[in-house]
């Protein structure tokens, strides 16, 4: 059983499932957390930026701790990290507390991720390697789709706090299967040395660039101080690129990126994630706030999203492995495109019908994407950097999630701020001074309606319904974006090719 191929993926598959599982479960418990502990929008935002923050720095790095010191160890360590960091969460009672616990879990949960699929490339020959990814990306898919349902029935019938606790139980499982499982696996000629002044440089630079997108909507576009940690940032990568032709063993080799499919499939996670990542934002803010959804009502009404993410994505690497990435990856963003045009059509009166149909269509897209952008990073890359290619597939998805957030939120934002003075007025509704309007558009950005206490009914009526109808406003302009971005991406799928190195994985020494 020990070192057992399918055994492992089950192993992994578990501590996966409780990283990708936060990603968004907690953007159901977002308006309990907000109402709970006081916290404004800002400061909600932060609960998902700071945990993303923290994953998009350390991918890599934590990628190459895993080929240097052994995968194995480093899954263990993250999986224990994480399920503590959750327990704390559970714990706190202030959102400063909250989110400085998601910030842990971040950290701990990039030691985890690149280790799980390090593994998995160790372990599977290359023939059954595409299915095994296939699996794995099941299980992200799943997890990261089906957190708004599970956070759904926690937050309705425990309390928000369960949907940090229940990473606990299931960390203690993962930790006792690793142990009797998983066998370490490392690469002749792993890495035996560490780029310091590459990590640093690396996780400045990444640092600068998330931060700028996360603070930009806050300080705005255009402001001097977005532009001065977006400059860092391409000062930092630069340097970083320069040191890297230095230093005799490189956190990066930047050869690797000589590889056009590798570099295509980097890409192709950015914009496939900048689409999901910041179109859910929003669809959980219009499901129950707009729709006046319990939070499982929001959950289940997600479920075509999960259903089809879980059967998608074993059948996309059964396709993958018979076709090559090129045609399914084009194919799934596509659909992903489509899902999202059709999304920007939503209002205040649509059905459940046609919610479904979009949902459906919007997980059917991105299963081929999760798990065939995944082989290919990883496959065109030499086995002695699996770690360092998995940490790179899982940056590039957190960059895009948080780019996804900003941009659209910055979209929405716009949107919202221009057109709620004049559907204010059109409604015959009493004008707003200046700091009013501000609050109201705070408000108004996640479908809240911005009633004072005491306000006649039939006023209330009007002020919900313009506020509605301008976050409506904003969550379309936002999901023709993100379809614009995902037609992009169609273009980058046909540069992409099955990996060149995946048969390398199985001859893998084991320690």
């Amino acid at each position: 059983m020990r070192g057992h191929p399918w055994f492992t993926l089950i192993t992994v598959a578990v501590g996966v499932m409780m990283v990708a599982l936060d990603g968004t479960i907690v953007a159901i418990a977002n308006p309990a957390i907000q109402k709970d502990l006081g916290a404004t929008f800002a400061q909600v935002q932060w609960i998902t930026n700071g945990y993303f923050l923290a994953l998009a720095v350390s991918l890599i790095t934590a990628g190459k701790l895993g080929d240097r010191f052994g995968h194995r160890q480093t899954f263990l360590i993250g999986v224990v990290g994480f399920a503590a960091a959750s327990g704390a969460i559970g714990l706190s009672d202030s959102i400063a507390l909250v989110v400085t616990f998601r910030v842990f879990q971040g950290l701990f949960g990039a030691l985890l991720m690149p280790a799980a699929l390090g593994l998995l490339r160790a372990t599977f020959p290359a023939e059954k390697l595409n299915m095994a990814i296939g699996i794995w990306g099941m299980v992200i898919g799943a997890s990261t789709a089906g957190g708004p349902i599970l956070g759904g029935v926690l937050v309705e019938h425990v309390n928000w706090q369960s949907v940090f606790f229940i990473n606990v139980p299931v960390g203690v499982i993962a930790v006792v299967l690793g142990v009797m499982i998983l066998l370490d696996h490392r690469a002749e000629n792993a890495p035996r040395s560490f780029d310091i002044l590459g990590i640093a440089l690396l996780s400045a630079a990444m640092f600068c660039l998330v931060w700028a997108l996360i603070k930009a909507p806050e300080w705005g576009w255009g402001d001097g101080k977005t532009w001065t940690f977006i400059a860092a940032s391409v000062l930092g990568f630069a340097l970083f690129a320069f040191w890297e032709t230095k230093v005799k063993e490189p956190l990066i080799p930047l050869a690797l990126f000589r590889s056009v499919p590798l570099s295509a499939g980097v890409v192709l996670m950015v914009l496939m994630a900048i689409a999901f990542m910041g179109g859910l934002f929003f669809v959980t803010f219009y499901l129950q706030n707009v729709h006046g959804m319990s939070p499982i009502d929001a959950g289940l009404h997600l479920l075509p999203l999960t259903g089809m993410m879980i059967v998608g994505s074993p059948l996309a690497g059964a396709m993958i492995t018979k076709l090559g990435p090129r045609v399914p990856l084009a194919g799934g963003m596509a659909a992903t495109a489509i899902a999202m045009y059709g999304m920007s059509t939503l209002d205040t009166n649509t059905g459940s019908g046609i919610m479904s149909v979009w949902f459906a269509l919007l997980g059917l897209g991105l299963a081929p994407v999760m798990v065939g952008a995944t082989e290919v990073i990883v496959g065109n890359a030499p086995m002695e950097l699996s770690g360092v290619a998995g940490g790179l597939q899982q940056a590039a998805m957190q960059i895009g999630g948080s780019l996804g957030t900003a941009v659209l939120g910055a979209v929405m934002a716009s949107k919202v701020d221009s057109d709620l003075a004049g559907n204010w007025t059109d409604a015959g509704l009493p004008p707003l001074t200046a700091a009013q309007e501000a609050q109201a558009s705070e408000a108004v950005q996640v479908g809240v309606a911005p009633l004072a206490p005491g306000t006649p009914e039939q006023i209330a009526a009007k002020i919900t319904d313009v506020a509605h109808d301008t976050f409506i406003s904003g969550m379309s302009l936002a999901s023709l974006v993100a379809a614009g971005v995902a037609v992009v991406a169609v273009f980058v799928a046909f540069l992409t090719k099955r990996g060149e190195n995946a048969e390398a994985g199985a001859g893998a020494a084991h320690i």
